[in-house]
């Protein structure tokens, strides 16, 4: 099955030289999940809603800085392979190109969409998260970022006891962060006014209102109520349910919360295969500078062999290029992450040149595996059974 019917070719773009200001309007509407930028009419890079709202700017600031280099898709990829490809992009949306033009964007929601009623030959225990992360209602903002970083996910269900009483994501965190900064300088949130003006208050005035927004608690920014599924329920009802009510996630519920199950999981769960042992994929092959693809393979192959309990399903190296050099040498940030059958691993660094981010990535990879602090652990790989099951569909 190919994504040639989901393509779409109605998206919003930009000129590189578009002012952030400008950019942040178009993430007023929840339905845009990426912007394209170009520069003189050629595509330059996609600037998603997760990666822009994270994003320090000013009003200023430039398209052509805040683009993030996505993989590409083609119309006659099949899903799982552009599932795989949004996974090892942190992208719920990417360009579609074919015969070197931009033809369209695909995004997360219309792929689970295409295949949803093929999900339910699995269960949502089958790929949820397991070793809940949770914060209580008094945590505060600055507490519940800083959880969001050190374990690498992207919602924070908030209990009362054993009860989940809300959910707080990143981008609620940053929505409200901008509410409350606009409210302290009596002008407009960062997401800026429709003219990319500051708004009357300035940014001098938000300064000293920092710390105060980040000691609130957590409370003032969760969302509810808090949607739930059981861990025997179809995956595609699951499914079905994110995408009705517009959320990316839903809470495990398991005689309490027991876990969560995100987009992000059933993409993950869409590319599993058959195979023991795939070759790293690198994407971002172009910024390889100071090496050799082979030398990847050895560099992720070195971390993965001094573990000989764990088998590795998929092994993959993302490279993103920021604007900053030295001497030269671009600033490069690295992704290595590993599918394997004790859980999923990633280690994320930045260094000058291909070989420096990867090593440092490696490292962090490495520590990571050690200590068991797995990113987005799922329950159990699906067994060969259920893979045949879904990949009949697909």
């Amino acid at each position: 099955m190919d994504i040639g019917a989901i393509v779409s070719d109605e998206f919003v773009s930009f000129d590189a030289e578009t002012p952030a200001s400008k950019v942040a309007g178009a993430f007023d509407d929840p339905v845009t999940k990426a912007v394209v930028v170009t520069d003189d009419g050629a595509y330059a890079g996609l600037v998603t809603a997760k990666q822009f709202g994270s994003t320090h700017r000013t009003p200023s600031t430039k398209a052509r800085t805040l683009c993030w280099h996505v993989a590409r898709a083609a119309p006659d990829d099949d899903i799982r392979t552009v599932a795989r490809l949004m996974v090892d992009s942190d992208a719920k949306a990417l360009p579609v190109f074919e015969d070197g033009d931009l033809v369209g964007v695909v995004t997360a929601e219309d792929l689970l969409a295409e295949v949803r009623e093929h999900l339910d030959a699995l269960a949502v225990s089958d790929v949820y998260t397991e070793s809940l992360q949770t914060v209580s209602r008094r945590t505060s903002v600055g507490e519940a970022l800083h959880l969001l970083r050190e374990h690498h996910i992207t919602h924070l269900p908030v209990v009362d006891g054993d009860t989940v009483v809300g959910i707080v994501s990143q981008q609620d965190l940053v929505d409200f962060s901008a509410r409350k900064m606009d409210r302290a300088s009596g002008g407009n949130s960062p997401r800026f006014d429709a003219h990319g003006g500051r708004g009357r208050g300035g940014y001098g005035s938000r300064s000293g209102e920092i710390q105060r927004m980040l000691d609130l608690p957590v409370e003032n920014a969760m969302s509810r109520p808090v949607l739930a599924v059981e861990p025997d329920a179809p995956l595609g009802g699951a499914v079905e349910t994110m995408l009705e009510n517009g959320v990316s996630s839903l809470i495990v519920e398991d005689g309490g919360p027991a876990g969560i199950v995100t987009k992000t999981d059933v993409l993950r769960a869409l590319t599993w295969t058959d195979e023991d042992r795939l070759p790293v994929q690198i994407i971002g092959v172009d910024l390889l500078d100071d090496c050799v693809p082979q030398d990847v393979t050895e560099m992720v192959e070195a971390v993965a062999g001094k573990h000989r309990r764990m088998r590795v399903y998929e092994a993959v190296a993302h490279l993103h290029k920021h604007d900053e050099k030295l001497r030269g040498t671009p600033l490069l940030q690295a992704r290595v992450r590993l599918l394997t059958d004790k859980g999923h691993f990633v280690g994320t660094a930045e260094g000058y040149g291909a070989s420096h981010a990867l090593g440092l990535a490696c490292d962090i990879l490495e520590r990571s595996i050690i200590d068991e602090k797995t990113f987005d652990r799922s329950k159990k790989p699906l067994d060969p059974e259920e893979r045949a099951k879904v990949r009949g569909h697909l």
